[in-house]
């Protein structure tokens, strides 16, 4: 074969060998088919992105009778596993309501509780959006172990209104709320600084050997610890006080009936 070249006209023989050997598109058999396997690496940008295009592009694409195209590789994995994610966190979330339910007794009170989540996702997608971390598993762990913060800060506040009604002779008011709401601003702050001086280093060592996973699931957590310290300082205690009234009452007065209960079966024995 004679290639061009600016000597002139030159036989692949007098610059190059010619040989035949297995290579990387190797045709092989299975289950009575031809298969040929053809590797590629992203160029480091958004794989959910990449694996799109490539789908539309071969929907696009009319293929001969018989030939059929698989995507297979490590976004399959992931796929797989943020799915399975997605629905335990459901699971979580509904469980999360259960227990929330069976300790307040009122759909109001553990809405106002895990209002919190959503609160802390702003932050998180925030942060994500800086930082420029795509969606991946890692993330969702974030996500999770976020919701989880979040929740126990609400119910912090929450419990410790009912607790100033109960134990300490408050009533229903601004002025209680506000009381309950600095009492419990020094453990709320305590624990967001906490986490985010031990998410430091993981934040800013992102290209670092082994972080790799970790450093996503730091930006998640910290930028939800933000946004949720935050606004859970100025609207949970406004949604108790707009919301709250009513199922407060009647949490006070069903704790009430069993104290006297159990009084009347203790004198009793």
């Amino acid at each position: 074969m004679l290639v061009d070249t600016p000597a002139g006209r030159l036989p692949v023989s007098s610059f190059a060998t010619v040989t035949e050997a297995d290579g990387p598109n190797q045709i092989g058999r299975e289950n009575g088919r031809r298969r040929i396997v053809v590797y590629a690496n992203s160029d480091g940008s958004d794989m959910g992105r990449i694996v799109s295009d490539i789908r539309q592009a071969i929907a696009s694409t009319e293929l001969p009778a018989g030939s059929f195209i698989n995507l297979e590789g490590q976004f399959q994995a992931q796929e797989q596993a943020a799915g399975q994610i997605l629905g335990l966190s459901l699971i979580s979330l509904g469980l999360m309501f259960l227990v929330l339910y069976s300790r307040y007794r009122s759909v109001v009170l553990v809405g106002i509780i895990m209002a919190n989540i959503p609160l802390a996702l702003i932050g998180s997608v925030v942060a994500m959006w800086l930082a420029g971390v795509t969606m991946s598993v890692a993330t969702m762990v974030g996500f999770i172990t976020l919701a989880g913060i979040a929740t126990r800060n609400g119910i912090l506040k929450i419990s410790h209104y009912i607790n100033l009604c109960r134990f300490e002779g408050e009533t229903f008011s601004q002025a209680m709320i506000v009381r309950g709401s600095l009492e419990r601003l020094t453990p709320v702050l305590m624990t967001a600084l906490v986490a985010a001086f031990a998410l430091t280093p993981l934040l800013l060592a992102s290209d670092a050997p082994g972080k790799e996973i970790l450093h996503p699931v730091a930006v998640v957590i910290f930028g939800g610890l933000i946004s949720s310290t935050l606004l859970d300082t100025l609207l949970t205690p406004l949604l108790f006080w707009r919301y709250g009234a009513d199922a407060t009452d009647r949490l006070l007065k069903q704790t009430g009936t069993e104290d006297e209960s159990k009084k009347s079966v203790q004198d009793a024995f």
